[in-house]
């Protein structure tokens, strides 16, 4: 059975630039109606959690008609739902994940993610939904989560917590990629304007590079512009950059910058850790 498609986006689903990447990904599916999951876990600690997820599952029903997708959400908010609505003894909620053409998960806080999917059936169905064939598509909070270690974002940049990182869900290599690295989107924010550096996911280069570190020096990384993702296909053995802007790839010392248009291979961010 042929790997399914993992697109990680920087942010953006519901942009310009995100409706041509959902297009792209809807149209290699090659079926209509469309089945889309909408994983809501990232966000399940706001009191508007599902309105989050319905605002995405609206936008791909009225930009991408033309695929037809039939919506339905998961949700899964903590640990102990996670658990208890995903599960084999109740199939009519494990289906939406079992069945799904395309999965979406995205807003929310990583480490909460991580945290609440960490051990569960929920987190077991994505991965074996990709090995199915499925595309899953994860945006800001949840590309963080899957990665190797979850930047504390919320903690960090709201809060003032000390820097440091939480353990990741390792998918990439909980999937047989043969790569775990850390995943950080938002990599060129620009919201702080001319005061306040907020790139590297709200970090800024200077508090980033503190935070890079407190890594394994074994451990590579992977940024990627807002408005852009990174897509695996298949059996494919390389990332294509697709979007507005540029993907930057940082493993044993080394820097590489991805353009949009452009491919990079699975290779670039293999380490000792992650074979």
């Amino acid at each position: 059975m042929t790997n399914g498609t993992l697109a990680l986006l920087g942010s953006g689903e519901t942009s310009s630039q995100g409706r041509k990447i959902h297009d792209y990904l809807m149209a290699a599916i090659g079926a209509v109606p469309v089945r889309v999951a909408m994983l809501e876990t990232p966000a399940g600690f706001q009191p508007n959690v599902h309105a989050v997820y319905q605002k995405v599952g609206e936008f791909l029903e009225k930009s991408l008609q033309n695929y037809h997708p039939h919506i339905e959400y998961v949700q899964a908010h903590r640990k102990e739902t996670v658990r208890e609505s995903v599960k084999p003894a109740q199939p009519s909620a494990e289906e939406p994940l079992r069945e799904a053409d395309y999965i979406f998960s995205g807003p929310g806080s990583p480490t909460y993610a991580a945290r609440n999917l960490q051990g569960t059936r929920a987190f077991d169905l994505l991965a074996e939904a990709y090995r199915r064939g499925a595309t899953l598509v994860l945006s800001s909070a949840a590309a963080v989560a899957v990665g190797s270690s979850v930047l504390r974002v919320y903690e960090i940049f709201k809060a003032g917590a000390d820097l440091g990182w939480d353990d990741g869900l390792h998918f990439m290599r909980r999937v047989g990629l043969g790569i775990d690295p850390v995943i950080v989107p938002h990599w060129n924010n620009a919201e702080g304007g001319a005061s306040l550096d907020t790139s590297r996911c709200f970090m800024g280069r200077q508090r980033f590079d503190r935070l890079v570190e407190m890594l394994p020096p074994v451990r590579s990384i992977l940024g990627i512009d807002e408005h852009t993702a990174c897509i695996l296909e298949g059996r494919g053995v390389s990332f294509r950059v697709m979007g507005a802007g540029t993907a930057t790839v940082i493993n044993n010392g080394k820097t590489t910058v991805i353009s949009a248009g452009e491919t990079f291979p699975l290779a670039m961010l293999q380490t000792p850790l992650a074979a």
